[in-house]
């Protein structure tokens, strides 16, 4: 196991049960934020995801969405790949590059916070994404297609997560042990470079052409190591130190 801090058998031991509902994702969020200590890069990333996840239980709860039941079950089917690319790392099994980027890096000072939660975003969005949504398009018996109400209801998402994002910009400033980084330096290029809402429109896509490679495994499977692949490339620019 590559432990990095002393608490990850905690970790690893809290997200080994795959989580059925939305309030079990928020459970296993939760235990993890407890966990995380502020010199550990995952919190950051972990933080944000918990603001997000929250932000859609409340209005799924409140009837918010067209078919909420079915964006429920893509938050479910979301997350159980970002524990599960946990759990692999923790446990010392093949863990897809774009965590692996994120996770060798979590105690690594020089990075901003923000960075370690951008790069878990668009490791989860970029890679992750695209899977959860054929995951849960064959659970609930529908189609990923632009234009039908489940399309609707993602991206209707969208105004939420920039709004935290954007909050996150200014509240994750800092360096990972929260002392202040230059006035200026490549982050801000950096950040306003990227766009959830692209992320996610790019991730739908991905998952109408994933869908239509499921019968054969070889060309599903060589589309999302492509898609490893990019994002990989993609996190390493987002973790480059600040000096």
């Amino acid at each position: 196991m590559p432990s990095v801090f002393p608490y990850d058998s905690t970790l690893l031991a809290a997200i080994r049960t795959t989580p059925q509902t939305v309030p079990d994702v928020l459970d296993r969020l939760q235990t993890i934020e407890r966990t995380c200590a502020d010199g550990d890069g995952l919190k950051w990333f972990n933080w944000l995801y918990l603001q997000v996840t929250e932000a859609v239980e409340t209005r799924v709860d409140s009837g918010g969405f067209t078919n909420s039941a079915w964006l429920a079950q893509l938050d479910v089917q979301f997350a159980r790949l970002y524990f599960g690319a946990l759990e692999s790392w923790l446990a010392g099994q093949s863990t897809p590059g774009c965590w692996q980027t994120m996770f060798q890096r979590r105690s690594q000072v020089a990075i901003a916070r923000l960075q370690f939660a951008l790069a878990g975003i668009s490791a989860h969005i970029n890679h992750d994404l695209p899977e959860a949504i054929v995951a849960t398009c064959e659970v609930t018996n529908t189609t990923p297609q632009h234009g039908c109400t489940q399309y609707s209801d993602y991206i209707a998402v969208n105004p939420t997560l920039d709004s935290l994002i954007e909050s996150a910009k200014h509240t994750l400033h800092v360096r990972l042990l929260g002392d202040a980084l230059p006035e200026i330096s490549h982050l801000e290029d950096t950040v306003a470079a990227w766009s959830v809402s692209a992320a996610r429109e790019a991730a739908w896509n991905n998952a109408e052409i994933l869908w239509h490679l499921r019968s054969d495994p070889a060309l599903s499977a060589g589309f999302v190591n492509n898609l490893d692949g990019l994002t990989t490339f993609a996190g390493k620019a987002l973790l480059v130190p600040v000096p």
